[in-house]
């Protein structure tokens, strides 16, 4: 998992005040759609709800995370224990912002399907030399020709253990279906892991993508991925050409199913105009709104 801001994070046993950085969430939220990031990270528009998958997958997450964080310490917890935890987290996210629910969806089927997710997880074999739970991490970028950017890569990874031979980063996803091996060797997400495991840690690194998938009798897959320095040094120029394009002020919609539906930015959305300041600037004050999807 990644996070878009912090206040303060360990890292090499000292604490790194808050400045500004990047993560993959931020990088692939412009890549995805350039006005969804400039309203969000921008403007600073409120999100005035949480999609249901969104908050499906962050309770999952938390449910996991103290699973293996007690794993980490010698102790072993009952499912019980880890089902109270992601109950206790999607309770939370109840009690935040309203949700959003998608067509067919209800509350308690989507409890019900997070709890079967977690009860087929937990009859894997237990991760083993657990080094880092959700333990972040700051790194600097360079790009290929050597140029170390102003603003560092924070990257958390769900989970990192020692095997033989390699240190590997597994991250986890929920999905109504399993990753395919392209999308896994393309993510930019793995490179950003890799990068902040290597210079965190000596040795190589793999990543393996963990999907608990949705299906009616939920999943567990598996598929593991490797990166080059090339791999790395294509992060890292990346993120020098999206800074350059947020400089210029290349704030666009790309419009799409998978971009639009649910997006919480649909009303300042719909009334861009090619100069965004202005009339995004007037829903900062907004304190409701009805959920849309374009």
């Amino acid at each position: 998992m990644t996070f878009t801001s912090l206040d303060t994070v360990m890292i090499k046993q000292r604490w790194i005040p808050n400045r500004p950085h990047w993560s993959y969430s931020q990088l692939s939220q412009y890549l995805r759609c350039p006005l969804q990031y400039y309203f969000q990270r921008v403007v600073g528009l409120p999100i005035r709800f949480t999609p249901s998958g969104m908050a499906l997958g962050s309770a999952v997450h938390h449910g996991l995370a103290v699973y293996h964080r007690d794993l980490q310490l010698g102790r072993q917890m009952s499912a019980h224990q880890v089902q109270s935890a992601f109950i206790e987290a999607w309770q939370a996210a109840e009690n935040g912002r309203p949700m959003q629910f998608r067509g067919g969806e209800s509350r308690n089927g989507l409890v019900e399907k997070g709890v079967d997710l977690l009860e087929t997880y937990l009859k894997e074999p237990p991760p083993t030399d657990i080094v880092a739970v959700e333990e972040p991490m700051v790194v600097p970028v360079t790009t290929s020709n050597g140029e170390i950017l102003e603003k560092p890569l924070v990257a958390i990874v769900d989970l990192l253990c020692r095997t033989q031979d390699e240190l590997k980063v597994v991250e986890f996803k929920t999905s109504g279906r399993k990753m395919s091996e392209n999308e896994t060797d393309t993510s930019m997400q793995a490179s950003c892991y890799v990068q902040a495991v290597q210079d965190r840690f000596d040795g190589p690194v793999s990543v393996r993508y963990t999907v608990l998938v949705k299906t009616k009798t939920p999943q567990v897959q598996h598929i593991e991925t490797v990166r080059t320095d090339l791999d790395i040094s294509r992060v890292g120029d990346v993120i020098h050409t999206v800074e350059r394009a947020i400089n210029a002020g290349a704030f666009y919609p790309i419009e799409s199913a998978f971009n639009c539906s649910g997006c919480p930015f649909f009303k300042p959305c719909r009334e861009w105009r090619g100069t965004s300041q202005t009339r995004a600037l007037e829903h900062v004050g907004e304190t409701t709104t009805e959920p849309n999807s374009c």
